[in-house]
């Protein structure tokens, strides 16, 4: 089991002919991914060689679809061309879009929210300015490096992509269910709460690692929902305890307010909620391997 990608997902590539589009579908491909076609409009019809795979051309994600059977879309156009991207992959009812570009503006990414919505949530939408998602030894989509882990059984949800690697590696002797970075903007589709009730769910899931970040409120909400809904056993980190306030730290979402939004205030909702939090990433795996050893 998995949440959201496993070996039978069929992805697509918008923005694949890019720089960026190839050297990703080179390595996803590589991790086993099942990639099953490219999208741009300007080069429809051709195929692309990935070390012997042909990998066809498409002009729109309706057509891909329609051609191949996909149910999953990694982004990675540029920022200026992302929402009209993400609004065509809503339009196809493409259940999953994995949104990589980073600097996307706020009211592009609200834009796209808001339309998800409007159209009925049908396509659920990871990112924007995120690694991805993976299901070790099955799928990888997006720009997580493949080789760090394996499958296991700890779900792992997180705003830093950086700190995604960092944990997949710390765990990787357990191994991972699936890992998915969500991102750290201010408008994200993804929730924490998303994942945490998808692990929850997930039968092969036994515990789930959250990593937040300061800013905003979603760990608090995190918490929130944890203590009413979630039974498995949840470790947590919150990168930012050194942060200084009323300054944007990494993402644009990681700025804080007063006593709103520092790490510690997370920390304390989240122990609250039962959650063992660490101090440093590592100490956050040592938690976790202490928990799975009982």
């Amino acid at each position: 089991m998995a949440i959201w990608l496993n070996k039978d997902s069929k992805v697509i590539v918008q923005g694949m002919t890019g720089a960026t589009g190839m050297k990703h579908t080179k390595l996803m491909l590589g991790d086993g991914t099942n990639v099953v076609g490219g999208v741009n409009p300007r080069k429809a019809g051709q195929t692309v060689d990935f070390d012997g795979t042909e990998v066809p051309v498409f002009g729109t994600v309706k057509e891909a679809i329609e051609k191949t059977g996909a149910d999953v879309s990694v982004i990675f156009v540029p920022e200026k061309f992302t929402k009209d991207a993400v609004v065509e992959a809503i339009d196809a009812e493409i259940p999953l879009a994995v949104v990589i570009t980073e600097g996307i503006a706020v009211h592009d990414s609200a834009a796209f929210w808001a339309y998800a919505g409007k159209k009925g949530n049908k396509t659920r939408i990871i990112g924007p300015n995120c690694p991805g998602i993976i299901t070790p030894g099955q799928s990888n989509v997006g720009i997580i490096p493949g080789d760090i882990t394996k499958p296991g059984r700890i779900g792992l949800v997180s705003k830093s992509g950086t700190l995604t690697y960092q944990m997949m590696y710390e765990l990787r002797d357990i191994g991972f269910s699936t890992a998915v970075g969500i991102g750290g903007d201010p408008i994200i589709g993804t929730t924490h709460i998303d994942a945490l009730k998808a692990f929850q769910d997930d039968p092969d899931t036994d515990l789930i690692v959250m990593i937040g970040e300061i800013g905003g409120d979603a760990e608090e909400r995190a918490a929130a929902f944890i203590k009413e809904n979630v039974t498995k056993p949840v470790v947590g980190y919150v990168a930012g305890f050194t942060a200084p306030e009323g300054k944007t730290m990494g993402h644009a979402g990681a700025i804080v307010s007063g006593s709103s939004g520092t790490a510690q205030a997370k920390k304390e909702a989240l122990e609250a909620a039962g959650v063992q939090v660490g101090k440093t990433p590592t100490e956050t795996a040592k938690l976790a391997r202490a928990i799975l050893a009982g």
